[in-house]
């Protein structure tokens, strides 16, 4: 049975992507700080849930210990701070950068260290619209996305040639959740949408990589 690992796993995009990879006959490992929101999803899927700060190097470290070797592994953390420029504060800076660019870093390279040596595997980053377009008083955010974007296409131009696969998925509007309801039709990303197309992307072949995509709504403007 082949393995997947979501970091950063929750009730939105990640929850559909456990569901679809179950199933396509995949065992999961599904890491998150707080594991307690995963037990509906785990009990669905029959996946194992792992503690995890994706900041901190050692966690991470450990995770991929315990974990089955994962020819998926999904990156899906980040943290924004709002405000003026000018009166950010810079803890909250730097948390942002840490959870959303440093902590995929760690992810990643312990992936590619595996996935390389075996020759296979594939990495899904989830990227936002801040990783293309910074917003107003949202500069940490664009940082860390940007960071996360520019990654990805590092490690694809290096990592592709080895065998190993490189995806920096742009989710470019709203995912519609229970928190965030859908108001007009199709106007938020339907999860399950995302997932299929994450799926595709798993099963790319390799004659033909993508090494980012972007997915939005139709009604969003770019």
């Amino acid at each position: 049975m082949p393995h997947a690992l979501i970091v950063g796993a929750g009730d939105g995009f990640s929850a559909s992507l456990a569901r679809v990879l179950r199933r396509e006959g995949y065992g999961l490992t599904l890491a998150a700080r707080n594991t307690a929101k995963l037990a509906a999803v785990c009990a669905e899927t029959g996946a194992t849930a792992r503690a995890c700060d994706a900041g901190d190097a050692a966690q991470v470290e450990a995770l991929f210990a315990a974990t089955p070797e994962a020819e998926v592994v999904v990156y899906n953390p980040s943290y924004r701070t709002r405000g003026p420029f000018t009166e950010l504060d810079p803890a909250e800076v730097q948390k942002a950068l840490q959870i959303t660019a440093f902590g995929a870093f760690l992810v990643a390279q312990q992936a590619a260290r595996r996935m390389e040596a075996a020759g296979r595997g594939t990495i899904l980053l989830t990227g936002a619209s801040a990783g293309v377009k910074g917003y107003p008083r949202s500069a940490p955010f664009a940082m860390g996305k940007f960071a996360l974007r520019g990654m990805a296409q590092s490690m694809a131009r290096e990592l592709h040639p080895r065998g190993v696969h490189i995806v920096h998925v742009v989710i470019d509007g709203g995912i519609r959740s229970a928190r965030r309801p859908e108001t007009a039709q199709d106007s938020l990303l339907d999860p399950d949408a995302i997932a299929e197309t994450a799926l595709h992307l798993i099963r790319q072949p390799r004659s033909c990589w993508s090494w980012e995509i972007e997915v939005r709504p139709w009604v969003e403007n770019f």
